[in-house]
């Protein structure tokens, strides 16, 4: 039994579309320099001694990063980004792939 999501096959719900559609008008940028500020805040934490503190800010900057790589794949991908690409997309991804595997890729 195979069990695998195929493209097409599910769509997000609306809450996820419409927080998307806010969210892929930041610049990645942003999460870039959140990111950076919570290394460089918790360095300066650490250097004042508050330990706790520093390791609390600076565990900050994964979850920053991640949200950027999300936000850039919306971007780049959008939401559902196999609707409006006809039905026959998964058979035309196929054969593109199985053409590069011909071609020793």
């Amino acid at each position: 039994m195979d069990f695998r999501v195929r493209p097409g096959e599910l769509q997000e719900d609306q809450l996820t579309a419409m927080l998307e559609s806010y969210s892929a008008k930041w610049p990645t940028s942003i999460f870039m320099g959140a990111a950076l500020a919570s290394m460089i805040g918790s360095l300066v934490l650490k250097s004042q001694g508050k330990h706790q503190h520093a390791l609390f800010i600076g565990q900050w900057a994964a979850p920053f990063l991640l949200l950027g790589l999300y936000n850039k794949t919306v971007k780049q991908h959008g939401s559902d980004a196999h609707q409006g690409h006809g039905p026959d997309r998964h058979e035309r991804h196929e054969e593109h792939r199985s053409a590069h595997a011909e071609q020793g890729h």
